[in-house]
């Protein structure tokens, strides 16, 4: 019987979007009346209207109405700006009416004259209000959008007395034996649940419904009939096809989608790949309110100067990719080293090696209550429409937090809950790949650093070589614009006991072509005089116990042997460990 009943649910409810699939089955257990809409809330739903095959596309609260509450005899919509209102529903409204005059009546209050706003009044109405008519057998549902300005997230301290009345009316609501026993529907409409008071989200009594980014074939659906009629109009101004568009722009809502096809076949704006491409990325960003940034790089790994064997395991990486062979991948890649040994600049070599978008993890924390996880919630969610993704987080072990931290209310705890979660999801394997990136891997929490997130674990370090100092040493030239011929590069850079990174190389040269301007004019002509003057000169930041410690603790990170420079391979583990334990209590 059971199974015959789900059947029919099905059959009834397949033309609708998953999660609406997923809300629909929830609330015929008849064990739930109260369910929280998050994620993409803002954007507009896919609608067939009833009787015909005329598809068009509404804003949620609009959706919720006319489709799945289309059945209601009262569909009420409340938010703090707009107040109590109905969305084309003239009885229900005079209805309203009628009972608000005798809610005067009976508690002294003018609320016909001027409806409340106030969640400490409008609840306390609205309860009157459903019981009254559900005990008349009325049908009711109930959109409250915008939530966390009504239920905000807070600590339990931090309760204004408004807010602890909104969190009992709303928690009455959802376990009342009256609501439950009748056909009654609370949704919550809220961004992120981060930002939503958590015990009333975590409540066994509410359901939490995410409603995704449209996939590619949604979008697909969107962009044929946003263009139906004009398909001559858009193939004259546009490069891509229906499919290829659709293809290209995952991260993107409809709305957003909508915009760049306006964009058009209004203003006749020429849609090339690259176009699309700079257009799609902008949009992104200001999604995710400039805490995303796309990283842009013309380099490949050819242009990484030495650091062999990560290479080597990047470009076999990169051919796992390019040929869809997702479950070799890691999930994630520990990069460490010391400072300036080209960990940023190797990853973003990598990115454009595979062609896949490459984003960077910027400053997501906030100084205000439940706004840094609420922020961190956005930018998973739309990674989650992005894949294939690299996603790169720079000190990483500054911005992803810890689960034993104290001393700020427990957010760095609940970051950290969030990132770890989230990488360990087995279908983000060779989809969303993570770069975690830092020079001091040992104050990362040994969570993020395990098998099953951030597996594999790289090392870099200084060029420690001739060979490899001339490597980098090219490179670097090429980047300052100045050629040295081999001979007249001084011993003491390739052969001496000083290391350099790359930045200070770059340093030396650019002080080279500074006095070879000073002296003749021509910065490009840099004298081997000139060179042997500045390498004797140039004395490297006093910083030389902090570059210890950062590369003691990358070797002991390090997940592969043969990746270690020859001179740290056959180096006692127990000495390093002693000595970088000395390190940490002389390094501040």
């Amino acid at each position: 019987m059971q199974t015959r009943q789900n059947s029919d649910l099905d059959q009834h409810t397949s033309h609708l979007p998953r999660w609406a699939q997923t809300l629909a089955r929830k609330y015929f257990t008849k064990t739930l009346s109260q369910f929280v809409l998050h994620g993409n809330v803002r954007d507009l739903v896919r609608y067939e209207k009833p009787g015909s095959d005329q598809i068009t596309y509404i804003g949620l609260t609009h959706f919720l109405a006319k489709e799945l509450f289309a059945a209601r005899d009262i569909v009420v919509f409340y938010d703090r700006a707009a107040g109590i209102h109905f969305l084309d529903h003239q009885e229900a409204q005079k209805d309203f009416n009628r009972a608000l005059t005798g809610y005067d009546s009976a508690f002294g209050t003018e609320y016909a004259g001027k409806r409340p706003r106030a969640p400490s009044q409008v609840l306390p109405l609205l309860d009157n209000y459903f019981r009254l008519r559900l005990r008349s057998g009325k049908r009711i549902a109930c959109i409250i959008d915008y939530a966390e300005t009504i239920i905000p997230m807070a600590e339990a301290s931090m309760y204004s007395a408004e807010d602890r009345s909104a969190l009992i009316s709303l928690q009455r609501w959802a376990h009342d034996p009256l609501f439950l026993r009748h056909d009654f529907t609370v949704c919550l409409i809220a961004e992120n649940l981060n930002d939503l008071n958590q015990q009333h989200v975590q409540s066994p009594w509410t359901a939490e419904i995410d409603i995704p980014l449209p996939d590619e074939k949604d979008r697909l659906a969107f962009t044929k009939w946003s263009i139906k009629g004009r398909e001559s109009l858009f193939d004259q101004h546009s490069d891509l096809s229906c499919e290829l568009l659709a293809q290209q722009t995952p991260g993107l809502g409809y709305t957003q989608l909508r915009t760049m096809l306006a964009d058009t076949l209004e203003n006749k704006t020429h849609l090339s790949f690259e176009h699309m491409s700079t257009l799609k990325k902008s949009l992104i960003e200001e999604a995710a309110f400039g805490m995303l940034e796309f990283v842009e790089s013309n380099n490949g790994l050819d242009d990484v100067a030495g650091h062999s064997e990560a290479k080597n395991h990047l470009r076999s990486a990169a051919h796992a990719l390019r040929h869809g062979i997702h479950d070799v991948m890691p999930m994630g890649y520990l990069v460490s080293g010391p400072v300036g040994t080209g960990k940023t600049f190797l990853i973003t070599c990598f990115a454009n090696e595979i062609g896949i978008p490459m984003v960077k993890l910027k400053n997501f924390r906030s100084q205000w209550q439940g706004q840094t996880e609420g922020n961190l919630e956005r930018i998973l969610h739309l990674l989650e429409a992005m894949p294939p993704v690299a996603v790169m987080i720079d000190e990483a072990d500054a911005a992803l937090g810890n689960r034993s931290a104290e001393g700020d209310s427990g957010v760095s705890k609940r970051v950290f809950g969030q990132i770890a979660s989230f990488m360990s999801k087995p279908e983000h394997r060779g989809r969303i790949i993570f770069f975690l990136i830092t020079a001091r891997p040992d104050l990362m929490p040994i969570d993020l650093k395990r098998q099953g997130r951030a597996e594999e674990h790289i090392a870099l370090f200084y060029p420690s070589t001739p060979e490899d100092r001339l490597e980098l040493l090219h490179v670097m030239m090429r980047r300052t614009g100045i050629s040295i011929p081999e001979k007249d590069i001084p011993p003491a850079l390739l052969n001496g006991n000083t290391i350099y990174s790359g930045a200070d190389m770059e340093a030396l040269l650019t002080r080279a072509k500074f006095h070879a301007a000073a002296t003749s004019g021509d910065p490009s002509a840099v004298t081997a005089e000139i060179m042997a003057s500045v390498v004797e000169d140039f004395v490297p930041p006093a910083n030389s116990k902090e570059k210890e410690l950062q590369t003691l603790v990358a070797i002991l990170e390090s997940t592969s042997k043969k990746s270690l420079p020859e001179m740290y391979r056959s180096m006692d583990r127990t000495k390093i460990v002693r000595r970088a334990n000395e390190l940490k209590l002389q390094v501040v």
